[in-house]
């Protein structure tokens, strides 16, 4: 694991960081290796460009830790326009997909930047704001997906996500093998239809919650993937790890039968070859794209996952110096 990691996440905390690295003219664009644009309209390109090549996509609105029901609102009414424009101006059909085959278009949506943290009802204006995103999502054919966050909020964005579910069964769910619950939750979570995102974790977490040596977080990630692909819902295998991708496609090859039963899932900007090499395959793919101008916490969990995006990073700023 990035020795560096636990000091750039709590840089990510950082509102004097943020300023520095956001207003620093280099930042913005190194950053467009990780971020599809600050705009619907910077976005809707890249997107056409992956979806052309076979891969699905997931669309984030870069935002978190909203305190404010104005912005909460707003954001919203962004996913709103977006799911509109996803479903109006890409000239792939969301609803065209075979019987079986993963909706192509999909949003992420994190329940902070909905409200969850604001200190009146946050929970519930939070899973109420997130409904709204699912009715337009469902009246365009296009998938949610609930982002996690935190291990403190894993509670409340789990309740969301089980109240929305009844109306919107389709609705994915995001857990991370790092924390020392998430086995029981994917056997919660592993029923009929269920769509679950298992990604290893990118925040902060105290030792009491999350494992924090990378063997056992891959033996942890390992264990969950057990107990998604021994369910009945559909697993989104959410990693960059050559040898986990490897045991999961072997695992497939080996059972035989169709190669849609699951989806892996990579980062905007990482892997690319690798993408391609496991839609070669016939294997379905789906790139997390996100957006915005809101993308410093973002950013910077993506340097703290791997010492080669520090070094790009780093490599930038000399040559740009």
């Amino acid at each position: 694991m990035n020795p560096l990691r636990p000091v750039i996440l709590a840089a990510a905390r950082s509102p004097r960081v943020e300023q520095v690295v956001t207003r620093a003219p280099v930042s913005r664009d190194i950053v467009r290796r990780f971020v599809a644009g600050s705009t619907r309209a910077e976005l809707l390109p890249v997107v056409r460009g992956l979806l052309a090549t076979g891969r699905c996509v997931s669309v984030d609105f870069l935002g978190e830790d909203t305190t404010d029901r104005a912005q909460a609102d707003a954001t919203v009414a962004e996913y709103c326009a977006l799911i509109d424009e996803l479903a109006t101006s890409i000239d792939d059909p969301v609803d065209s997909a075979p019987a079986g085959a993963p909706v192509r278009l999909e949003v992420s949506v994190k329940l902070s930047a909905l409200g969850q943290a604001l200190p009146v009802d946050g929970a519930s204006i939070a899973t109420d704001n997130a409904g709204q995103i699912c009715v337009r999502a469902a009246a365009a054919g296009v998938w949610v997906t609930v982002d996690m966050e935190d291990h403190t909020t894993t509670d409340a964005t789990l309740a969301a996500v089980t109240a929305l579910r009844p109306d919107f069964p389709w609705l994915g769910a995001v857990l991370q093998a790092y924390l020392r619950r998430t086995e029981q939750d994917c056997r919660d979570l592993a029923g009929p239809g269920s769509r679950i995102r298992l990604c290893k974790g990118a925040y902060r977490e105290p030792v009491a919650v999350a494992y924090h040596d990378r063997a056992e977080i891959d033996d942890s990630y390992r264990r969950c993937l057990e107990i998604l692909f021994s369910g009945s819902g559909y697993p989104m295998v959410a990693t960059h790890d050559p040898v986990l991708i490897s045991e999961v496609t072997a695992r497939k090859v080996r059972e035989g039968g169709p190669a849609n039963g699951y989806e892996h899932q990579m980062l905007f900007g990482i892997q690319e070859r690798e993408q391609g090499r496991l839609i070669g395959q016939g294997i379905p793919v789906r790139v997390y794209v996100p957006y915005g101008d809101r993308w410093f916490s973002y950013f910077m969990r993506r340097i703290a996952e791997r010492p080669a995006n520090m070094a790009f990073f780093l490599r930038s700023l000399r040559s740009r110096s």
